[in-house]
């Protein structure tokens, strides 16, 4: 049966979905659902997401949504790696994973980001908006991964779940023209993560 994901190039969520299916070497097929036509809150996106989100992923006669909840699946279905074996490194792997896609990510996301810039009065765009959120978050993430184990990722000399997470938002940082190079740590983590064929070809430059 063909893996089926329902995802927008540029959606954080949806890249680091892309990310955990080429890392796990499954085969998918993209079905878009774009963003910026509102495509999200239409009826037949609301019928498999009724959140009106993105991604969804179609696997294993299952439709699966939330992409930590997704990517946790594929580790624990296809033995992926993604988290440590041992309680301590999953729960620091989870918080670093956390740190971005609950606490960076939603404050930054399109319908957020909009809805800031609409409610400012043309005070704030949605860059002036989310910026600072960014530059916050990952200001607290480079210091949390002072305590990394050896190896060039975020917990080891593997990718799991925490990379897969931070890969995404530092592309929307560099889209937000901020300068990821203040954060070494997290450059470095970036540059191994995007020297992997099967992280590069995830990338939304390559999915549009």
């Amino acid at each position: 049966m063909t893996v089926v994901l329902y995802d927008y190039s540029r959606s954080s969520a949806s890249y680091r979905v892309r990310i955990a299916l080429n890392l796990c070497g499954i085969p998918w097929e993209s079905r878009v659902v774009n963003l910026l036509s509102g495509d999200q809150k239409g009826a037949e996106n609301l019928a498999r997401n009724p959140q009106g989100l993105v991604p969804t992923l179609l696997i294993d006669g299952l439709r699966l949504v939330q992409s930590l909840a997704i990517i946790e699946y594929l580790d624990e279905t296809r033995g992926a790696g993604f988290l440590p074996p041992d309680p301590a490194g999953r729960a620091r792997v989870r918080a670093l994973a956390h740190a971005v896609a609950m606490e960076i990510g939603p404050v930054c996301n399109l319908s957020v980001r909009t809805r800031a810039a609409e409610i400012s009065g043309g005070r704030l765009t949605a860059g002036d908006w989310t910026r600072p959120v960014i530059e916050t978050g990952l200001s607290a993430l480079e210091l949390m991964l002072r305590d990394s184990p050896p190896g060039a990722f975020c917990h080891g000399s593997k990718p799991g779940l925490a990379d897969i997470v931070l890969l995404p938002q530092v592309y929307n940082a560099r889209r937000a023209s901020i300068d990821v190079d203040q954060w070494p740590r997290i450059s470095a983590i970036a540059a191994a993560m995007d020297a992997l064929p099967a992280v590069a070809a995830a990338h939304p430059d390559r999915t549009a």
